[in-house]
């Protein structure tokens, strides 16, 4: 007696699987790179008086805003995401470049303010729910009002809102991104790392390491707090709450025992996760002590950590959509090293009070050509799987 299920007849005659809803970050991860490539070093160049600089850049608290509001908010926005109807992803991501617009030429004008708060809002629209509603755990929970005060923030600094208090809300935002990055890279990492240990014959006990996410997440959160307050006290709190999590940030690090990887794509994850634990050790000390350089213990932590980790998430996500494996293409693992080179460039002769304007160019050049190598992998990433049934579903 023959099968008829299996035969091509009746194969034919099974519907259609349905595509499913496109990734958001197939649009948003090459408009970041795209910008962090281009506008961030311009700004640099800007700054030091070799190109004219739009208003919105002709401060260095404008090129701190476009880092970390324009760059770092849309690849969060991207990764969070997830899956969503095009149209949507198209619109919130005109909304983003609006918003970049808007502040680069009307900084404080009413389409920076519009754009950005609708970006901020739909973007909140999205992601808050799956945080708040699905998740159990209330580490999971923290990521839910991070998004939601990122994107206010966002919306007070371009509206022009924050006038007078423009460091404070960048270095709140610098924190809360600060708070994402060890909480998302650790997801990342830990079952990477994980994964491979199980491939090759060994057991990583320490994965989340849940009590000291969970501590770090409260220590951030109580440095976020005692940012705002303005006595002498709080500052060198504040400094020992950053010192604090910084070390129990290398604790986690090391506990993943990145000496047994040999992957060169989770070393850059690695690496981006030191930079943060570096970082955070470097702001908390300059707070406790006024003689360290600003410029060093801020461009730790968003030139070597968030460019360091962006850059490797960016790249694991597309190469495992593209190819189910994030060691595909792997010429763009060394570019990653530019990125830790742009920072040395930034920190180092800040710390020595060296004279930077060389510097200054060296690193604006390494970022730049490692997010244009970025932009490059995208581009070669922007098909999917050939057993991904993703498609223009959601128009």
């Amino acid at each position: 007696m023959s099968d008829r299920s299996s035969s091509p007849a009746s194969a034919a005659e099974l519907p259609p699987r349905k595509a499913r809803l496109p990734f958001a970050n197939a649009w948003f991860f090459p408009a970041a790179a795209l910008y962090a490539a281009l506008i961030l070093p311009y700004s640099v160049l800007a700054l030091l008086g070799l190109l004219p600089a739009p208003p919105g850049l002709a401060t260095s608290a404008g090129h701190a805003h476009e880092m970390l509001f324009g760059f770092a908010l849309a690849v969060i926005a991207g990764y969070l995401l997830g899956p969503q109807p095009l149209r949507f992803t198209l619109a919130l991501l005109g909304c983003w470049a609006l918003a970049r617009l808007g502040f680069l030429l009307w900084p404080g004008s009413w389409l920076a303010l519009a754009s950005a708060g609708a970006f901020a809002a739909g973007f909140a629209w999205k992601v808050l729910p799956r945080f708040l509603g699905a998740a159990k755990k209330w580490r999971n929970q923290t990521v839910a009002p991070v998004v939601a005060v990122l994107g206010l923030l966002s919306a007070i600094a371009s509206g022009g809102f924050a006038a007078g208090f423009e460091r404070l809300m960048l270095e709140e935002a610098l924190l809360l991104v600060a708070i994402l990055m060890f909480f998302m890279g650790g997801r990342i990492i830990a079952p990477a790392i994980a994964g491979y240990a199980q491939s090759r014959g060994w057991r990583l006990d320490a994965r989340v390491q849940p009590h000291i996410e969970g501590a770090v997440l409260i220590l951030l959160g109580l440095a976020l707090l005692l940012n705002l307050l303005p006595w002498p006290l709080t500052r060198q709190v504040t400094g020992a709450v950053l010192v604090a999590a910084a070390l129990l940030t290398a604790i986690r690090l090391l506990r993943w025992q990145p000496w047994r990887c040999a992957r060169p794509e989770l070393l850059t994850l690695l690496l981006g996760y030191a930079w943060l634990a570096i970082g955070l050790l470097l702001l908390g000390l300059g707070t406790l002590l006024p003689a360290l350089p600003l410029n060093a213990t801020l461009h730790t932590l968003t030139v070597g950590a968030l460019g360091s980790l962006t850059f490797a998430v960016m790249a694991r996500t597309r190469l495992l959509y593209r190819f189910r494996d994030p060691a595909a293409q792997p010429w763009i693992q060394p570019v990653a090293l530019l990125i830790s080179l742009a920072a040395l460039a930034r920190v180092l002769p800040a710390l020595l009070n060296q004279p930077q304007q060389g510097w200054l160019l060296l690193a604006a050049g390494c970022w730049s050509l490692a997010f244009l190598a970025l932009v490059l992998l995208l581009w070669r990433c922007r098909e999917a799987h050939a057993d991904s049934h993703r498609g223009k579903a959601g128009r």
